[in-house]
């Protein structure tokens, strides 16, 4: 059975958030972190009948693929400022290379 990725995203902010006002900056490692972070285990009841899988937690209804789809976009690393930043400045330095080779 999958885990619900919604109940499963909000208990890795709140693991992650209790670890680093925790344990001091030197002493924090990522290991420790995944290993608290496999622990959590929130099961999903398949309903047979319709084929979707139901988490008794927060109520999500989907199916595998959209479970799947879930937890994809939970996944995905938001884009900060610098990021953008960074994309400008490679779009800028792209195109004043184009107008020096014209």
């Amino acid at each position: 059975m999958p885990n619900c990725p919604e109940c499963t995203a909000r208990e890795k902010k709140k693991i992650q958030a209790k670890y680093e006002a925790e344990t001091r900056e030197e002493e924090r490692g990522r290991d420790d972190l995944y290993k608290l972070f496999d622990e959590i285990e929130i099961p999903m009841k398949m309903d047979s009948a319709t084929k979707h899988f139901i988490c008794k937690r927060c109520g999500l209804y989907a199916t595998r693929e959209q479970v799947s789809d879930i937890r994809y976009k939970l996944n995905q690393r938001e884009k900060t400022r610098e990021d953008k930043q960074d994309d400008y400045l490679e779009w800028w330095q792209k195109s004043k290379k184009e107008k020096q080779e014209n």
